[in-house]
């Protein structure tokens, strides 16, 4: 039986995404084709769309995140059969190739960017893993500056990768998150906090629970007039030594008070999710993480599974399920453009 691939293309940057056929993808090496049941939506895309960042071939593919069976397997694939439920992180902002886009019924993944998702996990909750997770670990785990786009500074952490076992000592470092109920925020926190690392999340008042639910062992209401203050308070509290911030906002509010932080703490590492401001004191190390890196390789084959099996990683933050078919992106992504907070918006194919 012929398979017919559907997808919501971005012709031009600036219009709305139109429901079409696409080509069928088919497998290289190391690759699966996945088809996909759940897609998820990241503010990114909002970007891309209105711009057309990153986009080097028109018309294009756009997403990151994709739950579904493995449809198709190429060569060299032995860890992932057809079958399989997986969730798994699209390539597109790396390649711009409409085959690695997730806004399609059928998407190429990488085999060492999936992991498969235990039977107990909806499509709809796993899919909000795989680009929080890819960008996660940038943050944490990039031991040597680098990444894979030219001219961008990737913060080199160097910290452990997460562990299935309980950290044999108590942590020994300390990280800020600041946006800690976003996606990449809570994976981020997750991660570090599986690692031994000491987390103050900095988020809304309204998202303690969740930012306590992903290890966080202080949350700091970003709204108070004395956060600052608190949260140069919790690090020299914390006895361990500061390794810097995170910020999953990264706008020009969160970075004034960064650094208003990171000077009163004597400096440290601002990792961003948006070019870091030009001008950074010389005790701070600033740079913008990308989300595609072979460093996260490990991390699919080795931990996400069995964590997710475990209850050591969670799908969060909660999904909120926008509608049912690609038609359904669109709406999603202008959901994102008014706003959301602690969620991330998915599509059931």
């Amino acid at each position: 039986m012929t398979q017919i691939n559907q997808a919501a293309w971005l012709v031009e940057a600036g219009k709305p995404l139109e429901v079409r056929e696409a080509p069928m993808p088919t497998p290289g090496s190391g690759e699966i084709v996945v088809k996909n049941a759940a897609i998820a939506i990241n503010p990114l895309d909002t970007h891309m769309q209105d711009s057309g960042v990153f986009v080097k071939e028109w018309p294009a593919i756009l997403g990151c995140d994709v739950a579904g069976e493995v449809h198709d397997v190429g060569a060299d694939v032995t860890r992932l059969k057809k079958g399989d439920r997986v969730i798994g992180h699209a390539i597109n902002l790396v390649t711009s190739q409409p085959r690695d886009g997730a806004y399609a019924l059928y998407t190429v993944i990488r085999a060492d960017k999936a992991a498969i998702l235990p039977d107990s996990i909806p499509f709809t909750h796993g899919v909000v893993v795989p680009f929080a997770l890819e960008a996660a670990v940038c943050v944490l785990s990039v031991k040597e500056p680098g990444t894979a786009l030219p001219g961008v500074s990737t913060p080199a952490l160097g910290l452990p990768y997460p562990s299935l076992e309980d950290p044999a000592e108590s942590p020994r470092k300390t990280l800020i998150v600041y946006g800690a109920s976003s996606s990449v925020g809570s994976m981020t926190t997750q991660l570090a906090t599986a690692a031994g690392i000491h987390v103050i999340a900095i988020a809304g008042a309204h998202s303690v629970a969740l930012c306590q639910r992903c290890g966080a062992s202080e949350v700091l209401d970003h709204k108070d007039p004395d956060l600052v203050h608190k949260a140069v308070t919790a690090v020299k509290d914390s006895t361990f030594e500061f390794i810097g911030i995170f910020d999953a906002i990264s706008t020009p509010e969160t970075y004034t008070r960064d650094l208003e932080i990171l000077a009163q703490v004597g400096g440290g590492q601002l990792a961003a999710v948006h070019p870091p401001p030009a001008d950074v004191p010389g005790n701070v190390k600033a740079g913008m993480i990308f989300a595609v890196d072979d460093v996260a390789g490990p991390v699919w084959r080795e931990y996400v599974t069995s964590a997710l099996e475990m209850g050591r990683l969670k799908a969060l933050p909660e999904p909120v399920i926008v509608g049912k078919g690609l038609e359904g992106v669109q709406l999603a992504l202008e959901k994102y453009r008014v706003g959301v907070s602690a969620t991330k918006l998915v599509v059931e194919l």
